[in-house]
C-alpha cells in the first residue's frame, strides 16, 4: 500500500510562481494548504485564482507572515512548507523559520530559490548582494536543523522566452537580436509548471533531503545563440545579431542597467545564471 502523501503548505501562494506550485501539488494529490491573507479578496483576478485553488481541492488557510500566531497554526497542519515568497519578502523568511521551529512537526522546508544555485555562482554586483538575502536564509535553515530542500532551475521560461533570451526585451527581435558576449554560453530554461511539479515530487523524496535539486531539461539547454536560431526556424525569416562584448556588459551592470537588470532579468550573461 502507497504512503499517505505529505500535506503541503505554500507561502506565497497567490505569487507568480506559487500558484504553479499550488496546481502541481493538488494535481499530484497531495492535500494542498494555501496561506493567503483575505479568503475573499475584491480583486476580481485574484478571487478568480483562489476559486480555481478551492476548485482544485486547495484549503485556503488566513494568516500573514507579519502574523507570527496566524503562521504557526498554518504550519502546524502541515507536514511539508515550500515558500515562493518574492524577492522583497525573502529575508522575512526568518519568520517562518521561527513558525516552523515553533512549531516542531514540518519535515521539509522548501525556501524561496528557484533561479540559480546561490552558493555557487560568480554573480557579480549589484546582484550578488541581491543575492545574500537567500544565502543569509539558506544558513539560517541549516542553523535551525530543519530539513530542507532548496530548488534550483534557472531562467523561468515565461520571462526568457518572449523575448528570445534578449535581456529587457518585452517580445522577440524583428530585425536585429541584443547579444551578451559571444552568445555561446548555456542557460536552462525551465517552464514555470514543470518547476512547480518537480518541486512537489521532492517533496516526499528522501533523496532531496538537505539536498539541493537541480531542475535542468537536457533539451531545454540552450546558448542564446541556439535560441536565436531557433527562432529564426520558426519565424522563417533571419536577423542581424549584435554583440555585446564581456567587458561592456559589467560597465553596463553597473551603470545605468544595475537595478533594471535585477529586477526584470537578473542575469549573469557570460554564464547564462539567472535568480
Amino acid at each position: 500500500m502507497a504512503s499517505e502523501k505529505s500535506k503541503i503548505l505554500v507561502v506565497g501562494a497567490t505569487g507568480y510562481l506559487g500558484r504553479h506550485v499550488v496546481a502541481a501539488s493538488a494535481r499530484l494529490g497531495h492535500p494542498t494548504l494555501a496561506l493567503v491573507r483575505d479568503t475573499a479578496p475584491s480583486d476580481p483576478a485574484k478571487a478568480a485564482l483562489l476559486k480555481s485553488f478551492q476548485d482544485a481541492g486547495v484549503t485556503l488557510l488566513k494568516g500573514d507572515l507579519y502574523d507570527q500566531a496566524s503562521l504557526v497554526s498554518a504550519v502546524k497542519a502541515a507536514d511539508v512548507v515550500i515558500s515562493t515568497l518574492g524577492s522583497l519578502q525573502l529575508a522575512d523568511q526568518t519568520r517562518l523559520i521561527d513558525a516552523i521551529k515553533e512549531a516542531g512537526n514540518v519535515k521539509r522546508f522548501f525556501p524561496s530559490e528557484f533561479g540559480l544555485d546561490v552558493d555557487h555562482t560568480g554573480i557579480v554586483e549589484p546582484g550578488k548582494s541581491v543575492l545574500s538575502a537567500k544565502v543569509a536564509i539558506r544558513r539560517a535553515v541549516e542553523a535551525a536543523g530543519i530539513p530542507y530542500t532548496y530548488v534550483v532551475a534557472g531562467f523561468f521560461a515565461g520571462y526568457a522566452l518572449p523575448g528570445i533570451g534578449q535581456a529587457l526585451a518585452q517580445g522577440p527581435p524583428a530585425d536585429k537580436a541584443v547579444v551578451l558576449g559571444d552568445g555561446n554560453a548555456k542557460a536552462v530554461y525551465v517552464e514555470e509548471g514543470d518547476i512547480g511539479t518537480y518541486t512537489v515530487l521532492a517533496a516526499d523524496d528522501p533523496r532531496a533531503e538537505n539536498k539541493t535539486l537541480y531542475v535542468r531539461p537536457p533539451a531545454n539547454t540552450l546558448s542564446h545563440n541556439e535560441l536565436l536560431a531557433l527562432w529564426e526556424k520558426k519565424s522563417g525569416r533571419g536577423f542581424e545579431r549584435e554583440y555585446v562584448p564581456e567587458e561592456t556588459v559589467l560597465k553596463q551592470i553597473q551603470g545605468q542597467w544595475c537595478w533594471c537588470l535585477v529586477a526584470v532579468a537578473p542575469v549573469d550573461s557570460m554564464r547564462g545564471e539567472r535568480f
